[in-house]
């Protein structure tokens, strides 16, 4: 059976694959394709929709987070896999292989994973506040292998404004390892480096060229090692991401129209999602907005079919043109015009907004922040009271980052929405020159390879039937 590398290469297109000379090569030996990605294309949602070859509508992964109507909260970045329907390719594969083993290295929804080797980012929350970097890693032994050999997981270089390679080189170095160690049948990787500079800068930046370069180094050892190992390697992206001008505060706009309820406590407000007649939950260019009471359905669908740059709202039956209806979702599907994006914030004066909204803290915000990839440009001593905060942190005393900005204008890239130009089309690559014969008539009839197809191409590539 032919082992596969399925790589992850968030962001990738053709822009960015021009300045990625390793990749570029291994795409000239085998094939390349445009892929269809799914709706919202973001990356809970692709990447379950890759593994299982189901719809959101069936994996039930509507976005990055959605409102958990049974808990009253709203939650993004969960971790477990039981949140996902359906069999992934692994568990496919292994009904005809029972030996069939698989790794994990960073793809999301790992923990209960039914893959023999998983690692992924698990800090530690110590009693008095603080967060330490680590990660979750199975088998046990093999946590301390990596440390030992790269470090302790870079989570501070992974996410936020000192996000950078450093996290995607651990990660590749790590993959290295696994297939050295333990020849996974199939062996997953999730390589981020692309995300940070095209939305803190743009795909247009010079910025991204160099990430671009960045990533293609740390890369190169990596498809090195498959190729020497006999491993097939299949990258895939889950979306690309185009320029951005145009945030959206679409819970403002449902605040001032008397829908959205808020909370005060210590004087800083709470989104009240119990007493809401609707709010959104803001993902990139898609937005969920819950409506508990059907006779609001239609008057807040006409609000936001009034709000500059709001491109499309879609009730249930629209939602299921895009395998998106399902109950997760919310009761209207918000679609962001090109260059647009949703804000999360629900205040309307920056004095009263929560604590968490200038920190770093994806698990509490209701709405997905691409603030946090930056300093605040406008307090001048961000970067030093970061540092004095690390000093603390060594110190062992308790600290709070609060260096993200308010101000969401300095985003320049985004994406969620299905393309809406070549540039921002994600890719998907194959070190194989031969075929499967379900992309052959694809690419003869000129269309793209669905991201449902994933699951299916990897195992054709081993030679494994579905």
């Amino acid at each position: 059976m032919k082992p596969v590398l399925l790589l992850d290469i968030v962001g990738l297109t053709e822009q960015s694959l021009r300045d990625m000379p390793r990749l570029s090569k291994l795409a000239a030996a085998g094939w390349s394709s445009e892929l269809a990605t799914v709706l919202p294309a973001v990356t809970c949602t692709v990447q379950s929709t890759m593994l299982t070859g189901l719809p959101p509508s069936e994996h039930g992964i509507v976005g990055n987070g959605w409102y958990f109507r049974e808990l009253g909260e709203v939650f993004l970045w969960r971790q477990h896999n039981k949140l996902v329907t359906g069999e992934k390719i692994w568990e496919s594969a292994r009904r005809k292989e029972p030996d069939y083993r698989a790794a994990n290295i960073c793809w999301w929804y790992a923990m209960g994973m039914s893959t023999d080797v998983t690692v992924t980012p698990r800090p530690i929350y110590h009693a008095d506040g603080r967060k330490s970097p680590d990660a979750y890693i199975r088998p046990p032994a093999l946590h301390d292998e990596l440390v030992s050999r790269y470090g302790k997981f870079p989570l501070f270089q992974y996410w936020g404004p000192t996000a950078g390679i450093a996290s995607t080189q651990w990660i590749a170095e790590s993959t290295r390892h696994v297939m050295r160690t333990q020849a996974p049948e199939l062996l997953m990787a999730y390589l981020p480096h692309l995300d940070y500079d095209l939305q803190r800068f743009g795909p247009n930046h010079p910025q991204a060229v160099k990430a671009a370069a960045e990533l293609d180094a740390a890369l190169a050892p990596l498809l090195d090692e498959a190729e020497s190992r006999g491993y097939a390697v299949i990258a895939v992206s889950e979306y690309g991401i185009e320029e951005a001008h145009l945030p959206v505060d679409i819970n403002r706009v449902l605040r001032k129209e008397g829908l959205l309820e808020v909370y005060v406590q210590d004087g800083k407000e709470q989104l009240d999602t119990w007493a809401s007649r609707a709010f959104a939950v803001a993902d990139h260019q898609v937005a969920h907005v819950y409506v508990p009471d059907p006779g609001d359905v239609a008057r807040t669908a006409d609000i936001l079919k009034g709000t500059r740059g709001i491109d499309e709202v879609m009730d249930r039956n629209a939602q299921a043109r895009f395998g998106l209806d399902h109950q997760r979702s919310g009761e209207l599907v918000v679609i962001a015009e090109p260059g647009a994006w949703f804000t999360y914030y629900f205040w309307l004066d920056d004095a009263h907004a929560p604590e968490y909204a200038r920190g770093v803290d994806i698990h509490r915000k209701p709405g997905y922040d691409p603030s946090e990839l930056f300093f605040n440009p406008a307090d001048k001593l961000a970067k030093a009271k970061a540092g004095l905060n690390l000093v603390k942190k060594k110190a062992g005393l308790r600290y709070a980052m609060s260096t993200v900005p308010l101000d969401p204008r300095h985003v320049r890239g985004t994406h969620g929405r299905l393309p809406a130009f070549r540039e921002s089309t994600p890719l998907v690559i194959s070190s194989e020159e031969q075929l499967p014969p379900f992309v052959e008539e694809l690419m003869r009839s000129g269309k793209p390879i669905p991201a449902a197809a994933v699951k299916s191409l990897v195992l054709q590539t081993q030679g494994l039937p579905e």
